[in-house]
């Protein structure tokens, strides 16, 4: 079971959200490709190999739409601050009864992390999405959650911040 709490959005945060979104709108893709001579042809089998590696470690790493390249975390090491996308396997039904398994991605703060290392363990991440705020409160253990992402950590002087919720301020990330 997900809790989902919904928050409206205050006039005054939405112009400040605005101008942050379409900073980050912008796409982060490189269009350039780089092709290989199919007429060079190596006299030997040494520089058949090394040609190859060359070859290899010229041409860009293309990202495909919907791939991710987050690394995957586990449940215990989950702490409040970290940037994460949740995965969830969600079965859709339509007009006909035909039932569909897909997965949903909720990428967002965690806030709270409860119950320790129980079976009954739940953490709270909010985002927002389109002015309003939206928190869903995931159990850790349910089996529906195929995996969990760490996009970014932030410094938090919290154990528990919910105070953003309500704050303008960017907190600050942690590099590794």
């Amino acid at each position: 079971m997900v809790t989902i709490i919904i928050n409206y959005m205050t006039d005054e945060k939405k112009t400040t959200n605005n101008k942050e979104e379409k900073a980050e709108d912008k796409p982060k893709t490189d269009t350039t490709k780089k092709t290989q001579d199919a007429s060079a042809q190596p006299q030997d089998e040494e520089s058949k190999s090394t040609d190859t590696e060359s070859a290899q470690d010229d041409a860009p790493i293309e990202v495909k739409k919907g791939k991710s390249q987050y690394a995957t975390i586990k449940k215990e090491d989950i702490r409040p601050g970290m940037l994460v996308r949740v995965h969830q396997k969600i079965v859709d039904t339509n007009s006909k009864g035909e039932e569909k398994e897909r997965v949903q991605v909720f990428q967002g703060m965690v806030l709270a992390r409860k119950h320790g290392r129980e079976n009954s363990a739940t953490i709270t991440v909010r985002k927002v999405s389109g002015n309003i705020g939206v928190e869903k409160i995931f159990p850790l253990n349910m089996p529906s959650i195929e995996k969990i992402e760490l996009v970014r950590t932030y410094r938090i002087k919290q154990a528990k911040p919910y105070y953003l919720r309500t704050t303008k301020k960017r907190l600050a990330e942690i590099k590794e």
